[in-house]
């Protein structure tokens, strides 16, 4: 019987073999580089479409984040309110763990507010009484894309004895959390064919190497070369192409960050916000990188087992 080798130079093997492979591998790549090159390119594009759409939207979620903190509820007490009720309102509604803050616009502040904006200010001295009602404005704590919780909150507070009328305009917000779930879809549907578009790439690519080796193919199947064996290469091939083209997808994206920086807070500047562009943080990116190597790895296994048994020595 014969002395197998220990199981840790097994091991050594097994991942000496691999690293050679796969460092011979990136060696046939590296010497055709404009083949290379063009086919990682098409699948960075492929890629950094979609990246560029998500990066887009997250950072329009995060400014709608900031225009969430300006909505307000304006809530019309009745006339014979007077201030001191007010408060006492303003204290007790203060308490309520979906409202941030609470500001009270008493009927003189509110009378001389009324002139400045109308320009009736002399027309207002005639009148006998001020007929404007004490005005609680309320800031509510609103959860990003859940505009239904202040609209209930709206709701509530009407139903207070003391209020004649709680007024928000809460449309826009629930057509801009619409318009962001619809553009997340599409960047899932659009995410989903170019995926299918770099494992169709990549296979292709491929199986046309699979063709230009065929007879190094024919020639390790007669010396009893396993499928296995044989596959590996070309898996690495993948994973390679894979790499380098979620590397420039990340590149390009960065460099279209770069491009759209200067204008984008030239213009957050003129709304008085400091707002700036924000990519994808080393997290997502490795992710993407990630990604794209199993879209390289798939997309190589799906073309290698379909064409390899077509390949037999004559």
């Amino acid at each position: 019987m014969r002395n197998r080798p220990p199981k840790k130079n097994r091991l050594s093997s097994y991942f000496s073999n691999h690293l050679s492979v796969s460092l011979a591998s990136l060696g046939r790549l590296y010497a055709q580089p404009v083949a290379t090159l063009m086919t990682a390119t098409v699948i960075a594009i492929s890629l950094a479409l979609p990246m560029g759409l998500y990066i887009v939207l997250n950072n329009v979620g995060q400014l709608s984040t900031d225009w969430d903190s300006s909505t307000q509820i304006s809530l019309f007490l009745y006339t014979k309110i007077e201030k001191p009720e007010a408060e006492k309102l303003k204290q007790r509604l203060q308490k309520h763990p979906s409202i941030k803050k609470i500001e009270l616009i008493d009927k003189a502040q509110g009378l001389n507010q009324f002139k400045n904006i109308s320009g009736f200010g002399d027309a207002l001295k005639h009148l006998n009484q001020n007929p404007l009602p004490i005005v609680l404005v309320v800031y509510p704590k609103i959860l990003a894309n859940q505009p239904e919780k202040t609209t209930r909150l709206v709701k509530e507070l009407s139903k207070n004895k003391r209020v004649e009328l709680a007024q928000l305009d809460v449309q826009w917000v629930k057509r801009l959390y619409t318009f962001l779930e619809i553009a997340n879809r599409s960047i899932w549907v659009i995410s989903s064919m170019l995926a299918i578009a770099v494992l169709l790439i990549i296979g292709n690519t491929i199986r046309l190497d699979i063709q230009n080796r065929r007879e190094e193919i024919e020639v390790s199947k007669l010396i009893g070369a396993s499928d296995a064996f044989i596959r590996r290469p070309f898996l690495y091939t993948g994973i390679w192409y894979g790499l380098t083209g979620g590397v420039l997808a990340w590149i390009i994206t960065q460099i279209s960050l770069l491009l759209m920086e200067s204008p984008v807070h030239r213009l957050a500047l003129l709304y008085h916000s400091d707002f700036h562009l924000s990519g994808l943080g080393i997290g997502k990116t490795l992710l993407l990188v990630l990604f794209s190597c199993l879209l390289g790895l798939i997309g190589s296994w799906i073309a290698v087992s379909r064409h390899l048994k077509d390949i037999e020595p004559s």
